[in-house]
């Protein structure tokens, strides 16, 4: 896709990483938690936080002129956003998606072996279980925003059922059956995820009507069906096209007749050259996956149609990161 490039825009770019660096740098040492709806001295901060003074006020410094901090004579305080968005104590909190963020930044920068060498490159670890909470809670952080949207935008026709496939912290589940009070869901995901889709389950009080079922679903058996949806937010997109088409097909034979597929993803257009975000989250899968990808909506549709599907289209919603769903009937 053609676009006027100048050098202005080319250095913005090349330095973009400098203003993420600074706010993953905020929400790891948790100033913005801290901070609450005090206004604080930069002393105060720095002894809280365990940091060094000058670190420190250069760090508050930067946030402020980017807006996430206010200044106030010689004291920090929350901006309205940073206080909703980066505070801990915020039930809209983003920084778990943020501190992932900040995990990848290591593979990102060696983007240029990854495309050498056509293989995933080895990433500083900053440990399993850290770098599980914040993926899992980052799909929630991201997950809060667009669900709503997605079980409104939805008709499930009165369906009785749903299987969230790979649901991580079971946030669309939960969302679906808060728009579909005679709908009940089973997540399934990794083990490793049960904590985080029980504790999303409780929170909005959906025990008896959601429920976290433990396993691999390339390998171990799906959660008793059939079912009148399955729910794919996401995944595929982890995978190669083998890995998928069987996924695919697996979830079709969890459906009763005329059950629903709906598939949640961003899709490339024809040419692959587009839009931005799935086109860059191509190399993000390089860096991080053997045989992960964007693909193409025709690419899918091919997979639903050799799954036996039919009646495929693309459903009226487009989400961030130009995020679709694709339906098909089983």
């Amino acid at each position: 896709m053609s676009r006027n490039w100048d050098r202005a825009e080319l250095l913005r770019t090349s330095s973009a990483y400098w203003r993420g660096c600074t706010l993953q740098a905020g929400v790891r040492l948790d100033i913005f938690t801290l901070l609450g709806r005090a206004v604080r001295s930069l002393e105060e901060i720095a002894q809280t936080a365990g940091s060094e003074r000058r670190g420190t006020e250069y760090l508050l410094n930067g946030l402020a002129a980017m807006g996430l901090l206010e200044k106030k004579d010689d004291g920090y305080a929350n901006t309205a956003s940073s206080l909703r968005l980066l505070s801990r104590d915020s039930p809209d909190y983003m920084g778990q998606i943020i501190l992932h963020h900040h995990h990848l930044l290591d593979g990102w920068a060696q983007l240029d072996q990854a495309v050498l060498t056509g293989k995933p490159v080895e990433m500083r670890s900053y440990g399993d279980a850290r770098e599980r909470e914040s993926f899992l809670m980052g799909m929630f952080n991201l997950a809060m925003t667009t669900a709503p949207r997605i079980a409104e935008a939805v008709d499930l026709g009165g369906r009785a059922s749903l299987l969230d496939l790979g649901g991580g912290p079971g946030t669309y589940a939960v969302h679906f059956c808060l728009a579909n009070p005679k709908l009940r869901a089973a997540v399934f995901d990794l083990p490793t995820s049960r904590p985080f889709a029980e504790q999303t389950i409780r929170r909005f009080g959906l025990e008896s009507r959601v429920s976290f079922h433990g396993g691999d679903f390339h390998q171990d058996p799906l959660p008793p069906g059939p079912y009148g949806v399955v729910w794919l937010s996401h995944i595929l997109h982890s995978y190669g096209p083998e890995a998928c088409q069987q996924l695919i097909a697996k979830a079709v034979q969890a459906l009763e007749p005329g059950g629903l597929l709906l598939i949640h993803d961003f899709f490339l257009n024809e040419a692959k050259d587009g839009p931005e975000f799935p086109a860059l989250f191509a190399l993000n899968m390089l860096i991080n996956n053997p045989t992960g990808r964007s693909y193409a909506e025709s690419e899918v549709r091919a997979m639903l149609q050799a799954a036996g599907c039919s009646g495929i289209e693309r459903l009226d919603f487009l989400g961030p990161n130009d995020a679709s769903i694709l339906a098909a009937v089983a």
